[in-house]
């Protein structure tokens, strides 16, 4: 007479356990989570001759740091920024990103994934994941960003923009090839994975890019918000998702999305996913 054991799982649940697993396991090393080790944040002196000091080694591809404690609730929510980590986005984005590319492959929502705005790359890697744990290949995602930081504010075309500082920040230049170099680490470069380089207004409104099911804006700018919007939002499925990261932590991108929103008669409900991100679902 066999044994038999209660809790073995059906092939269909054993299957979606081995998803979870791996993209939850996918979303600790995305966001560093795995190991808790200092970080390096950057000193900056309010002394004249110490900042001048700071300011020849830059020029140099050098800083002065100081390590401070990772703060674990931070990480999580996606507040800080990480020194080693592939994205700075946080586990409560990640988990809804994984939400509507699961629901879009269910509801058969036709489409490819975009993230316009990658930083060094990790929320546009977990697009890809996500599409490999479910066997999906007749759907691409593309990486659209500068990979040279963000444009300087065009204050007479955008007001919204003026004095907006993001330009500046050496941390946000991520060049295309370490990009990749990113989503090698994961095995997951490959041709379902497209890379279009440039501004926003230049790039995204390519008749390159199809018919889009999931679109992530992460411009943090008005002009790159609008710049995204105007060249993705068409191509957007009815019944896909526009999510747009930093519309609570940016006024510039909130006024942006409101906006284009007023403009294209767009009513669909806007819908909270943390402290900073939101999404609608395109009717």
């Amino acid at each position: 007479m066999g044994i038999t054991n209660p809790n073995k799982l059906s092939p269909a649940s054993a299957i979606d356990s081995m998803r979870s697993l791996y993209l939850d396991l996918l979303k600790s090393c995305l966001t560093d989570q795995l190991y808790v080790h200092p970080c390096p944040v950057p000193i900056k002196p309010r002394n004249l001759w110490k900042r001048m000091i700071v300011g020849m080694l830059a020029a140099r591809d050098m800083s002065v740091v100081r390590f401070e404690s990772v703060d674990e609730q931070l990480r999580r929510e996606g507040r800080d920024w990480p020194s080693h980590a592939h994205t700075m986005i946080g586990n409560t984005r990640l988990d809804h990103l994984q939400f509507c590319i699961q629901d879009v492959i269910e509801r058969g929502i036709p489409g490819d994934l975009i993230e316009a705005g990658v930083w060094r790359g990790g929320a546009s890697i977990f697009m890809r994941a996500v599409l490999k744990a479910y066997d999906i290949t007749d759907r691409y995602v593309w990486v659209a960003d500068s990979f040279a930081g963000l444009p300087p504010p065009n204050p007479t075309k955008y007001p919204s923009d003026a004095g907006d500082p993001h330009h500046t920040i050496r941390e946000l230049c991520v060049p295309i090839e370490i990009v990749m170099s990113n989503f090698d680490r994961y095995n997951l470069l490959d041709d379902q994975v497209l890379f279009l380089k440039g501004w926003f207004r230049d790039t995204l409104s390519s008749d390159l890019i199809g018919t889009l099911a999931v679109v992530r804006l992460d411009g943090d700018m008005y002009e790159s918000t609008m710049d995204a919007l105007v060249g993705l939002y068409p191509k957007l499925s009815p019944g896909g998702y526009l999510i747009v990261d930093d519309y609570g932590a940016v006024p510039a991108c909130r006024q942006a999305v409101e906006d284009y929103r007023r403009a294209h008669g767009i009513v669909d409900h806007i819908q909270t996913i943390d402290w900073t991100g939101v999404y609608w679902t395109r009717s």
